[in-house]
This record gives structure tokens, sequence and C-alpha cells, in this order.
């Protein structure tokens, strides 16, 4: 009698069809007419946009949070963040863990995604571990928060509580989900609101084996892993490339910085070009009402995105600071790719060309789509795209407005966005297999 295979046998099927599950069940609850302010519930579209923009942490909406959804619908929403953000975390961290210990059976890994196998109790610290420091950074800036709403604001404490809560959740999970309608464009000043959203934002984005390592070695740098290496560089030097950029480029628009004094200007700068466009989605200013140039530099930092085993989105900076090395590599006509006094495996190498080439091709399409179907100009389709694919959240204020076909293109956009990086890295990792022979060797003209 033959054995029945099990229905979901890679772990990248495992984390699909959770995903998906959150996404159904979060419609669901949307569409109860207690989740909308307001006779009736709300309407299919807007219902799976919002729970697909939660769970994937994108930010994006068609309806405005605050004034569309009751306390209900926040809740549901606030629940979906959590659930995305834990979830993907937990699983990157799973995987990291599956091919650092190189074990390639699929009932295994099938296992240690269900927290079954795999060393039980290994598995239950790193579970425990991501859940731990998820909850106790969410408090911390949910009590930073919280006291600035209650203390500088006309507020009543138990609301303060709800305000700090829902925004700390939504920015150390990358989600950029507000209770304000205008995001945080009320507080575009304010350094006791913004810096905690911009901490938590951070952290969230650089990843739990990256948060762990800087616990243990954070005063030996020298003795952090290539991984920790690459992502406290690249977010550094992008960090501060972004804000540089956007507040040079903003610094005399009248309608983002130009009224703004020398203090303000570089708060907002900070906030809107170097840490919300690593794949936040909130808003301290006009994102309409800047630049083009801006939109452009925002769009290169969104697609990068943050690191991985975190909640940020995009190509991550580590599959970007591969990229950066093979190309510098084959400029000074190196054999290997070197990073810190490292060798690169070819192996990853492949693995972050087909993730970038892939993800290209994703916002060519998509962008293609918009440009040829709207009547929306070049610049603000690619930044709705890669704000979509890339799970930020930002906007030039066009969501609302798109035709009902090109929502649900960013709705997919979306799911592939969040989903699709960390599968494809799975499945190139963990199918790798070595050839027993080689081909005959044959160089085609390249350039």
């Amino acid at each position: 009698m033959s054995r029945r295979r099990p229905l979901l046998r890679h772990p990248a099927q495992v984390v699909v069809t959770g995903f998906a599950v959150a996404v159904v069940a979060g419609t669901a609850l949307l569409m109860l007419p207690v989740a909308r302010r307001g006779p009736g519930g709300a309407d299919l579209l807007d219902a799976v946009f919002t729970a697909t923009s939660a769970v994937c942490l994108t930010g994006l909406a068609v309806v405005d949070t605050p004034a569309h959804w009751s306390g209900f619908g926040q809740v549901v929403i606030l629940v979906l963040i959590q659930l995305g953000g834990l979830g993907i975390m937990t699983f990157a961290a799973l995987l990291a863990l599956l091919l650092s210990q190189r074990l390639g059976l699929r009932t295994r890994m099938t296992a240690a995604v269900e927290s079954k196998a795999m060393g039980l109790g290994e598995v239950r610290s790193l579970i425990f571990g991501v859940v731990k420091a998820s909850l106790i950074l969410e408090a911390v800036t949910a009590l930073a928060l919280t006291l600035r709403f209650g203390l500088g604001y006309d507020v009543s404490w138990p609301y303060a509580l709800w305000l700090g809560v829902f925004h700390a959740v939504s920015a150390f999970n990358n989600a950029g989900f507000a209770l304000y309608s205008d995001s945080l464009m009320g507080f575009a000043t304010d350094w006791w609101i913004c810096l905690p959203v911009c901490g938590a934002v951070i952290a969230g984005g650089l990843g739990f084996p990256v948060l762990f390592e800087l616990r243990r070695r954070w005063r030996r740098p020298r003795a952090w892993s290539l991984h920790t290496k690459i992502v406290m560089w690249a977010s550094v030097i992008l960090l501060a490339g972004g804000t540089l950029f956007v507040t040079a480029v903003e610094w005399t628009n009248p309608a983002t910085l130009g009224p703004l004094d020398t203090g303000d200007k570089l708060l907002v700068g900070f906030v809107q070009g170097g840490v919300m466009p690593r794949s936040a989605g909130f808003n301290s200013i006009d994102i309409g009402a800047m630049n083009p140039a801006s939109w452009l530099g925002m769009d290169i930092l969104m697609f990068i995105g943050g690191a991985s085993a975190g909640t940020a989105g995009g190509i991550k900076v580590t599959t970007f600071a591969v990229l950066f090395f093979i190309i510098y590599a084959e400029a000074r006509g190196e054999s290997s790719v070197n990073i810190f006094h490292r060798r690169l495996p070819s192996d990853v190498q492949r693995q972050a060309l087909a993730i970038v080439l892939l993800s290209v091709a994703a916002v060519m399409a998509s962008t293609m789509a918009f440009t040829v179907f709207t009547d929306i100009s070049l610049d603000q389709s690619l930044f709705e795209v890669i704000s979509a694919f890339a799970t930020v959240g930002l906007s030039t204020g066009i969501t609302a407005d798109l035709p009902l076909s090109k929502q649900i293109l960013l709705t997919v956009l979306m799911f592939i966005g969040r989903i699709g990086p960390i599968t494809l890295a799975s499945a190139l990792a963990l199918r790798a297999r070595h050839r027993l022979y080689d081909l005959p060797e044959e160089r085609p003209v390249i350039g």
C-alpha cells in the first residue's frame, strides 16, 4: 500500500498557503457590517485589498482607514499586521536555520516550518525569540508614543494607548497603516512621534538574525557574521544617502520642505527620504507634491528594501549588495566575488541575479500595464507599482482612484512582493544540486 504524499511538500507552499488563508480570513472579517463605519458591510474589493495590504505589511489603501473602518475593523487590521509580521519573520528565520544546517529532506523541512521537528528545542527557542523580541520592541515604542499622545495632544489616555499600540505595531512590522487620514503629516515636525516610529521601522527592517547578533556582539563588530556586516553597512549608507538626496531635492519646494526651518527639514528628510522608503508606508509630507526626481530616488530605495528575515520588503539589501560586488569583481577582472574578506559561493550569486531579474520583470510588466491602459504618468505608475511590489505603501495619491483592474493588479503585486522573494530564495537554495559532469565550455559574445 503506497503512502499518500503530503499536500504541502515544500516550506514555500506552507508559507504561501498560510498567508493566503490569513488574507481570506481577514477579508471575511472586514466584510462584516460591524467592521465598517456606516450602514452595511465593506465591498469585496475594499476588503480584499485592505486585508492583503495588512497581511503583506504594505500599507496601501483604497479607503480612508480611520474614516472607513470601525474600531472592530481597525483591530482586525492590527491583528493581520501582527500575524503577517510574525509569520514572515518566523518562516524566514526557520529557513535560515534549515539552510545553515543543510537539512535537505523535504519532510523534515516542512515539519520544521510547522514547528514539529528539526531539533524541536532549537526551533521553539527560535520562534520564542522572534515573538519575544517583536513584543518587547513594539511595547517600548507603544509606551513612548502613548506618553506623547497623552501628554502632548488633547486625547484621552485610553485612546492615546490605542494610538500608541496601533502605530507601534504598524511601524515595527513596516506596515505603514495609520489612524490619521493624512498619515503622519500632522506630526511632521514632532520629534517625539517621528523618532520612535522611525526607530521601530529600522529595527523591524534589520531582521531578527541581525538583531540577535547585535544583542550578543554589538561591541565587537569585527566578530559579526557576513550577513550582519552587509546589512549594517548597507542600511547606514542607504539611510544617509536617502536622507541627503530627498532633503536636497525638496529643500526649496514650497509644498514640502520649503516652509520648514533647518532642523525640521532635516527631520522630515530623514523620515521621508531615509527611513520610510525602505519599506514603511508612513508619510510626513504630501508625496504627490514632491519633485519627480525625489520619486525616482525613492523608487530605488523602495526596490532595494530592507534586510532578509525582517519585516521590510524589496529585493533586500543583501541581494543588492551581492549584485554590487558581482559587478565590482567583474570590473576588476577578479575570478571570485569577495565581501569583507569572505568569498561568495557561486550559487548565492546566481540566486541574487535571479531574484533581481525576476523582480525587475514584474515591475516593468506591471508599469507597462499601468501606462498603456490608464492616463497615469510614467513616474507615478512606476512609483505605485514599486511601492506595491516592494510592500512599502507610499503613494502619490492615486491608489483609491485607480480602475478596478489596476487595484486588483496592485493586490496581486503586494502578495507576490511579500511572498515571492522568500519563496523563490528558498526554492533556489533548497533545490541546489551538483552535476556529476560538466558540459563543453563555449562563450557567447557579451555586450
